[in-house]
This record gives C-alpha cells, structure tokens and sequence, in this order.
C-alpha cells in the first residue's frame, strides 16, 4: 500500500505554503527520512523528508503550485528500488504536447490540458462556468486546435507561473475584488496596497511577471508594517577596528585549531552588544499594546545570506555564550541557510538583531527594524581612513561606521547614542569584553 508525504505542520498560524524543488523524480528509490522536495511557507522554507522508504511512485503536487497542512504531496511504494514505470503503466498522466508544428497523427485523442491548469480549474470556486477567453492563432497544439492559455505562455518562453497568476494573465479585465480573491487562494495574503490599473496590465514583449515567494511575500509585508507601526529613527557613529583585527591576526590560528571555526569580527559584535543592552535595557525591549515589556534574555539575530535570500536566524542565550559559541553559533546557521534548512524555531524569539552590510560593500545605510524588536544594528565594511589619534597626530585606521535604528516610541535619542557610543568603545578596547567591564 502506498505510504502518503503530506505537507508538514509549518508553524502556528501557517495554513498555506507553496512548492519547490523537488529533490527526487518518479520512479527513484528514497531512504527513509531523506529529503524529498521543498515547500515554502511565509516564515521559512523546509525540506519535507520521506516518511518510508521505498520508491517514489507519483508526484501529486508540482513546484509552483500552492498547497495547504496536511495536503498529500506525493506516493511512496514501500520496497526495493525498481525502474520507472513505461508510460502505460503509469499512474495516468496528461501527455505533453508535441512540438509546435508537428503533425497529429489521425485518430490521436486530444491532450489533456496541464496539470497546472487543471489545479487551477479545480480551485475555482462553485458557480456558472466561465467561458474560455477568446482563441489566438498562435500555431497548431494539441488535435491541431490551439493551444490552452497556460501552454501558449509556456510555448513562447513565458517564465513558468502558479495557477493563479496563470488565471491572472490569462482572464483579461480582472477588477479589484478579483484580484484580492485570486492572491488569497493563491497565498492567503491580500496584496500591499491597491494596485494601479498599470499592476493588472500583462508584462510587455521583455518583460517578466513573475509572483512573490511566501517568504518575499512576508517580509515585505513586515517591513511595512515596521515602518507603518514603529517611529524609526537611526544614529550613526564610527568605531577603529584596529584592535579588534591586531588581536584576530595574532590569535586567529590557535583559535582556529582550538575550537575549529575561524575568529571572525561578528563575534565582538554580538558581546558588545549584549553588554551595552545590559546597560540600557529599552533597546532590548518591546512595545505591548500601552506597555513596555523589558527582556532580561539576549537572543541575538543575526542577518546571514542564504539560498532563499536574506535570514534572520538567532543565537541563543548570547550573554552565556564564549567567543568560540558564538562562532561556532553563526557557522552553523550560516551552514543551514545556505542548504536551505532553516527551521522556525532558528528564527523566532530574537530580541536584537545585528545586519552586516559591509560583506556586500556598504559603506553606510539605514536598517529597518525587525518588528516586534525595538532595535537594529548595522555594520558596514571596514576601510582605510585618516583619522586624528593621541596629540593630534593623524594617522590611517581602519575605519567602519555602525549604524543604530530604533523605536522612538520607547527609546529616546540620549539612551541610543549612549548605547551606540558603549558599544563602540568596547569594540575598540576588546580586552574589555573579556573582563566584562
């Protein structure tokens, strides 16, 4: 009897996803727990492991198409691995359609549609029928009629489209209450804003019209809803580097054959920062409704580019953690957000975050905040400056600004410049970190 592969439990209150690559095809033996395909929720995206082993007999679901908790994703014959079925005996599937210009041969039963179409006439809602929009002569498909709306994008080199974005090019003078119908069967989010007569327009001959990931769809929700719900302000100062990176090139090897993982600069950045929110506590706090709740935990985010793009991931308990912990912390968030296996639990609870521009080149900008945290530091890439030292020498440092955005609401300016100038200066005498002074 063949063993089911559901969408998984993604999170309370995570009812959709969409999904992704799928890691095995039809017909391929799978070990029990392996990886089989991705599925993107709003919060994260997860790697759905094989629930038996066997050979995976039937995808039900393809990549693009939206899918609910629980769904059943694909089939999984329990056994030794075999060779794909021939098409005759394989679970019935819609052929493809030959390639533009080729002859039918007499007699051949039309195509069915594909399966992506056919998801997206079945998630229409109950009702009179719509009828077809209107037949292009775009050449010859499938019994020599022409081709569906979906298989005429594909032809041309459209990019490959969920249902619903299908529905949305195809079904022409869409209005507004379309619209917000279409995006929530979709992804159950209702767009950002209204759109202009221009966003329901069709993409022109080299363009692309290509729909939000839940996860893109979410964090631009959220970084409006920061700027909407928070009154942001940011501060600026410079911190020299020159400790920091005189002690990385003279400890750096041992630490390296010590624990096993590079010293790198994030390390102090994460310690300073614990420190100087021990020493002003409203940084590390957060709005509740007409109250403040303070925080007496030091859950560290720590902005890491992945394979989905920007995370957040956070380090635990970073008030009781060494250096080493630390690094070996980010190592491996860095490590699983890069293959992709960032889990829920690695990105809730931070109450700080620290972004780090420099890696990309920024030399200085504005972070947004990560709501609901009252606070966000940025850090930018290290360069070469001549500054005035001791007796108003000037001499070349290696400089980097630092950037400190925070909610006015319970911050006010003296208590963020305080603890941006704190933790500048534990930054530029290290020694102090370790003596927590």
């Amino acid at each position: 009897m063949a063993v089911e592969l559901r969408v998984p439990s993604l999170g309370e209150s995570v009812a959709q996803a969409q999904v992704g690559q799928w890691l095995k095809q039809e017909g391929d033996a799978v070990a029990l727990d392996e990886p089989l395909v991705e599925v993107e929720s709003e919060k994260a995206t997860v790697a759905v492991p094989a629930p038996a082993a066997g050979v995976l007999a039937r995808i039900r679901r393809r990549q693009g198409e939206t899918v609910a908790v629980g769904e059943v994703l694909a089939e999984i014959e329990p056994g030794a691995a075999r060779a794909a079925p021939p098409p005759a005996a394989a679970a019935p599937r819609a052929p493809a359609p030959p390639p533009a210009g080729a002859p039918v041969p007499a007699g051949a039963p039309a195509a069915a549609p594909p399966a992506t179409a056919v998801t997206a006439a079945a998630a229409r809602p109950a009702g009179p029928p719509v009828p077809p929009p209107a037949a292009a002569p775009a050449g010859p498909g499938p019994a020599g009629g022409a081709l569906a709306p979906a298989a005429r994008a594909e032809r041309a080199g459209e990019p490959r489209l969920t249902p619903s974005a299908r529905r949305l090019l195809a079904e022409r003078g869409l209005g507004k209450a379309d619209l917000l119908r279409l995006l929530e069967a979709a992804g159950g989010a209702r767009p950002l804003a209204a759109p202009s007569p221009e966003a329901l327009a069709p993409p022109g001959p080299r363009e692309r019209l290509v729909p939000m990931s839940p996860l893109r769809r979410t964090v631009a929700r959220r970084l409006l809803e920061a700027q909407e719900n928070a009154a942001i302000l940011t501060t600026f100062n410079e911190v020299d580097m020159s400790r920091v990176i005189e002690m990385r090139e003279r400890h750096g090897p041992a630490f390296l054959e010590r624990h096993g993982v590079k010293l790198g600069f994030m390390s102090f950045f994460v310690k300073a920062a614990v420190e100087a929110l021990m020493a002003f506590p409203a940084v590390n706090a957060e709005v509740r409704g007409d109250a403040v709740l303070y925080k007496d935990h030091y859950d560290i985010g720590v902005a890491v580019g992945g394979g989905k793009g920007l995370v957040v991931p956070v380090v635990r308990d970073a008030d009781q953690l060494t250096f080493a912990q630390v690094e070996l912390s980010i190592a491996e968030l860095s490590r699983k957000a890069k293959e992709n296996r960032i889990a829920l639990e690695d990105l809730a609870g931070g109450t700080f975050t620290i972004s780090n521009g420099g890696i990309y080149g920024s030399l200085l900008s504005t972070p947004i905040l990560n709501p609901p945290q009252s606070g966000i530091l940025g850090l930018h890439k290290i360069e070469k400056r001549v500054v005035v030292g001791p007796g108003d020498v000037p001499a070349v440092r290696p400089m980097m600004f630092l950037a400190l955005s925070y909610d006015h609401r319970i911050i006010d300016g003296r208590e963020a410049v305080s603890f941006l100038v704190k933790l500048k200066e534990l930054v530029e005498e290290p020694g102090r970190l370790l003596l927590e002074v």
